[in-house]
C-alpha cells in the first residue's frame, strides 16, 4: 500500500490512503498554487535571500534519505562515465546534482539542472560556487515547451537522445497540479513523451514522486508512444498512518531500448 500526499512540498505530508482503488488519472488531481510558476518564483526568491544572508541552502525535497537513495540507484545502474550526460528536470537548489558530483564522483561538467524558475537557477548556481561545484550547469528552461541546452561538448545537433540519465524528484508532481492549458489539456500529459524524446537509447529515467504510486507511474510512462520500459524501483522505508502501512514516496526507473524498430 502506498500513502498518497496532498502536497508536493517536502515535510508537509497530509496522507490519504490509496488502498484498492484503480490507477489514478492525472485529471483527478485538483489544480493548486504548487503548480504555478508564481508560487515557485516566490519560494526561491525567499530561499535565495536566506542563502545570501546566512548560507541556508534551502529544502531538500523528500529529505536526504530519498535523495541518497536516488544517488545510490544511479551508482549501481548508471555508474559514472567520463562522457555520460545527466539532466535533472526541476533541479531547484541543485542538491541532488551536487550529491552526484560529490560523494558519487560523477563528472561535474557532465551534469545539468534545469528549472523554469530563475530564482531556483540563481540559488543553485550560488550554492554550487560556495561548494566548489561551479562546473555543474544550471539553466532556466520550461521543460514542457523547450529543449534543455546541450552540454558544451555534446556532439548532438539537437536535444533528441542527448541524455544518458534523466532525474526527477518531485517535478512531475508539481506539473500534475497545473491548470489546463488554453486547449483544455493538462500540461502533465505531455511530460512522458518529452522524457522519451530527450533520453538517449539505452539511457535511464529515474523519478521520485509523492503523489503517484509505482503502478501509476508505470502506467503513465510505459506506453506505445514513449517506448519506455520498466527497469527497477527503489524500496523506501515504510511508515504507518491511520492503521495502514506504506511509503511516503515512490521511485521508479525506466529505460529507453537501445534499438527501436
Amino acid at each position: 500500500m502506498t500513502l498518497r500526499t496532498n502536497s508536493v512540498a517536502p515535510n508537509l505530508f497530509s496522507f490519504t490512503i490509496k488502498g484498492s482503488r484503480s490507477v489514478m488519472d492525472t485529471s483527478e488531481l485538483q489544480p493548486s498554487r504548487l503548480g504555478t510558476k508564481e508560487h515557485w518564483d516566490n519560494v526561491y526568491e525567499d530561499e535565495l535571500d536566506n542563502f545570501d544572508e546566512n548560507g541556508d541552502e534551502g529544502e531538500i525535497w523528500f529529505g536526504k534519505k530519498a535523495m541518497n537513495a536516488m544517488v545510490g540507484w544511479a551508482k549501481q545502474h548508471a555508474p559514472p562515465q567520463p562522457d555520460m550526460s545527466i539532466l535533472e528536470v526541476g533541479s531547484g537548489n541543485g542538491a541532488l546534482l551536487f550529491a552526484l558530483a560529490g560523494e558519487a564522483c560523477y563528472p561535474a561538467q557532465r551534469l545539468m539542472g534545469i528549472d523554469y524558475s530563475e530564482g531556483a537557477v540563481q540559488l543553485a548556481q550560488s550554492v554550487g560556487r560556495s561548494r566548489n561545484f561551479a562546473a555543474v550547469t544550471f539553466r532556466v528552461c520550461d521543460f514542457l515547451q523547450e529543449d534543455p541546452p546541450l552540454i558544451l561538448d555534446n556532439h548532438k545537433t539537437d536535444g533528441n537522445g542527448a541524455w544518458d540519465l534523466i532525474l526527477d524528484k518531485g517535478t512531475y508532481d508539481a506539473i500534475a497540479l497545473m491548470e489546463k492549458d488554453e486547449n483544455g489539456k493538462l500540461p502533465v500529459e505531455g511530460y512522458p513523451m518529452r522524457i522519451a524524446k530527450l533520453l538517449n537509447p539505452g539511457g535511464h529515467f529515474l523519478i521520485t514522486s509523492c503523489n503517484f504510486t509505482e503502478v501509476e507511474l508505470q502506467t503513465k510512462f510505459i506506453t506505445s508512444e514513449t517506448g519506455l520500459l520498466y527497469h527497477s524501483r527503489i524500496e523506501h522505508p515504510t511508515i504507518s498512518f491511520g492503521g495502514s502501512t506504506g511509503s511516503a514516496c515512490s521511485s521508479v526507473a525506466f529505460t529507453k531500448p537501445a534499438c527501436r524498430k
